[in-house]
């Protein structure tokens, strides 16, 4: 009996993969500039938070917004307050917006607004490079610096230019190509500590991304290219806590501090009171913060700032039409009330 043999994709094989042109970087920032005053602003806030994570701005760093982006009708709302508040905080509190239109996925589902801006698995990412460019730079222009993780290394082309803080989650901080993006990004990063709440995988991927690296990639083009970085020596760790727990207590913290002073690493920190930190309990957050402003009057000088997963109401929701407005599709939130009055606290 004769066997029917299965077929193996080759690389070029049609059933393999499919490709669909999209915009090259330096075309969507021609059809979507930032004008001088905007590029200005920008520059200023990314000095801001360097003289933050430096210790030459005793402020504290506070970068707030929605766990992910969905809706640019309640993202500007949100921005609408956030700058409105921030204008009343500015002497305790640098206010960044998160803005995240990036997912990473566990497994599979929704990706972000960049991927899919319909909410409807179409994978429009033609559509979804040119509203989060388009959100990004309204959120932008009411004089917020704007926060976000960079997950695909080519969205750092697309989006880069309006970022004044970035952020490499915890299961890309070992990734040698992520490393080497930041290694050429002209912001303040931030490492997160791997799934397991160890640091030495971040301390690492800070030591890599100082110095100056040569690597494949894209040009402005869109064309492949060898990419020659200069280092950035603007890098910090994240806490946000692992499988075993969180790790914003003192005794962490003390611990993350004398690791990167051991090995030559920026010690101010940055504290991720969402995800592990407050048991993805979104209403644990004022609790988690609070510890650490109490470390901080208790002479802990190298809790830099925080980070909050904040939205108009409290909670999230399964993405299932018709969605609740202001209501987060992925990690739970805390709601514009509680988040105001916390920001208000904050001495």
């Amino acid at each position: 009996m004769q066997q029917t043999q299965s077929h193996i994709a080759s690389p070029a094989d049609p059933r393999s993969r499919r490709s669909v042109p999209l915009p090259s970087p330096s075309a969507m920032r021609e059809r979507l500039p930032v004008d001088a005053q905007l590029a200005a602003q920008i520059q200023t806030h990314r000095q801001t938070v360097r003289d933050i994570l430096n210790g030459e701005d005793d402020r504290l760093l506070v970068i707030t917004g929605p766990c992910s982006l969905h809706d640019p009708k309640s993202a500007l709302e949100y921005g609408h307050r956030l700058s409105e508040l921030s204008r009343q905080l500015d002497d305790r509190i640098f206010l960044v917006m998160r803005a995240y239109v990036e997912k990473p996925r566990t497994t599979v589902g929704w990706k972000g607004l960049l991927y899919d801006p319909h909410l409807d698995g179409s994978n429009d990412i033609g559509t979804g490079l040119n509203v989060s460019r388009h959100l990004l730079l309204d959120l932008a222009r009411l004089g917020l610096p704007l926060a976000t993780e960079l997950l695909h290394p080519m969205a750092a082309d697309y989006l880069g230019d309006l970022l004044s803080w970035a952020a490499i989650g915890a299961r890309t901080t070992e990734s040698q190509i992520h490393r080497e993006m930041v290694s050429g990004l002209p912001m303040p990063v931030g490492f997160k500590n791997g799934t397991d709440g160890s640091i030495d995988v971040a301390s690492d991927a800070m030591g890599a991304a100082e110095h100056p690296h040569t690597h494949l990639g894209i040009d402005h083009n869109g064309h492949s290219a060898l990419l020659q970085t200069a280092g950035n020596l603007d890098t910090h760790l994240v806490l946000r806590g692992g499988h075993h727990g969180p790790n914003y207590d003192a005794e962490n913290i003390r611990s993350a501090v004398n690791a990167l002073q051991a090995k030559g690493r920026n010690p101010r920190l940055i504290i991720d009171c969402s995800h592990a930190n407050s048991g993805k309990d979104p209403l644990k957050q004022p609790e988690v913060l609070q510890d650490l402003l109490a470390q901080r009057r208790n002479g802990q000088k190298h809790i830099a700032g925080i980070m909050l997963e904040s939205h108009l109401q409290d909670g999230k929701q399964p993405l299932k039409k018709p969605l609740q407005y202001g209501l987060s599709i992925t990690d739970g939130c805390l709601g514009w009330d509680r988040t105001a009055q916390l920001l208000c606290g904050i001495e």
